[in-house]
């Protein structure tokens, strides 16, 4: 049995709503094999004094080598990457490697409010890992911060920051309007020619732990099937809207997407 193979290099998220953990289930849901290597394992709490563990190169490089031989992926997707020299040991491999459809998400910033990319790798992410990506997927604050500009506050904003980050080597831009107020869930896929929006329903809830990496995740997927990107984001869209509108709360502050919701929905 033949089945698309994806590959999540990124960090864990303990409390299992983001990161490798949130990319692992929605490669699950959306029927691909998944496999994961992790880049740092994130586990912020009260109790002890580090929540940030970043792994050693050769841990990484050991992880991304054995997907490749064992398995060998068609898509793969970076998240969390922190490090300079992380950014530029995967960026390397990534390079070599037989896998031609890449998803970039420039994970910076957690919804708890956790660093996830330290200030001086910002240019090395720039420079190194943006060329080589199929699809680059920033929200509006990751975007003002590669271009160090404000952020947008407009779909015509959006595309002009679409615009501006699609000089800087991706295929195509997805720019995540999540956060935009007074205008629906708008995002925006610029391919350097053509400007698509994409547009769903502001869902009123705290609760998006994961949302821009089962996003990213989601493209992947679809990426891996076979399909085009426009075809993969609108798909993807479909799914984070259903894990967003069932949202998991816990009652202990911001709850996570559901994703198991996409598939139940169409169950009914």
């Amino acid at each position: 049995m033949s089945i698309p193979r994806t590959l999540t290099i990124a960090g864990s998220a303990a409390q299992g709503s983001a990161g490798i953990q949130a990319d692992l289930k929605t490669f699950q849901e959306l029927d691909v094999y998944g496999m994961s290597a992790i880049t740092a394992i994130v586990a912020n709490n009260s109790t002890t004094e580090q929540g940030m563990f970043t792994q050693p190169l050769e841990a990484i490089e050991a992880q991304i080598y054995a997907s490749m031989e064992h398995v060998g992926p068609n898509a793969l997707k970076t998240g969390m990457l922190f490090t300079e020299p992380i950014i530029k040991r995967i960026s390397e491999l990534i390079a070599v490697s037989s896998v031609k459809k890449i998803v970039v998400d420039p994970v910076m910033i957690g919804k708890m409010g956790s660093q996830l990319l330290q200030d001086e790798a910002i240019q090395t992410l720039i420079e190194h890992l943006l060329p080589l990506a199929t699809i680059i997927t920033p929200n509006l604050q990751e975007a003002a911060r590669i271009l160090d500009e404000p952020a947008p506050r407009s779909p015509e904003d959006m595309e002009e920051a679409a615009r501006k980050l699609y000089k800087l080597g991706p295929n195509y831009v997805l720019l995540k309007g999540g956060s935009l107020t007074n205008h629906s869930a708008v995002d925006i896929l610029y391919d350097g020619d053509t400007m698509r929006r994409y547009e769903s329903e502001r869902i009123d809830t705290i609760h998006t732990s994961g949302a821009g990496c089962t996003y990213s995740a989601a493209i992947t997927a679809e990426l891996a099937k076979g399909r085009t990107v426009e075809s993969a984001v609108q798909i993807a869209k479909s799914y984070v809207t259903s894990a967003i509108r069932d949202a998991l709360s816990f009652n202990r502050g911001i709850g996570s997407t559901n994703h198991a919701a996409y598939r139940k929905n169409e169950q009914r």
